[in-house]
């Protein structure tokens, strides 16, 4: 459940610059994404224009502007992981889901995002299904795993 975003933003300190990105990574880490109601709430309390405000959050590749699927599934694209194959799982997951990374599935069940390290190096190529672990991860093995994703979403 999120937080109503006038809660979030009264606990920084109005006009306080400084704060846009902890208050923006506060404001997605609760709702999901950056809405645009968020980013001209913020820009009003910090007295910043939503142009600079949206300027620096598309700056980094962490922000997101849409909702985020009910299943994420991040893929790690670090050196490791890509010399293991990650970039055969992208194009799966892509073909599976028929979306680009960070986008959304029109149902909103998939996201998915590709990621530059998840610290499993030895382990790649390496994703995260929700949070969740998985190593050593084939390309042939994406079908099933999105297959099983659904079964559970439409069991929910």
């Amino acid at each position: 459940m999120s937080t109503d975003l006038d809660t979030i933003i009264k606990k920084y300190k109005q006009g306080k610059r400084e704060d846009l990105i902890p208050l923006l990574q506060e404001i997605q880490e609760d709702q999901g994404f950056l809405s645009e109601e968020a980013i001209v709430k913020t820009g009003t309390f910090l007295g910043l224009s939503t142009t600079k405000i949206y300027g620096l959050a598309t700056f980094y590749d962490k922000f997101r502007f849409i909702p985020a699927g009910k299943i994420q599934i991040k893929i790690c694209h670090g050196t490791s992981c890509f010399l293991n194959g990650s970039q055969s799982i992208i194009n799966r997951i892509k073909e599976e889901t028929g979306i680009n990374p960070g986008q959304t599935t029109r149902d909103g069940n998939f996201s998915y995002e590709i990621v530059s390290c998840m610290g499993g190096c030895n382990n790649g190529p390496v994703i995260t299904v929700n949070g969740e672990f998985h190593s050593h991860v084939k390309a042939e093995q994406l079908p099933e795993l999105i297959k099983k994703l659904k079964y559970v979403i439409d069991n929910d």
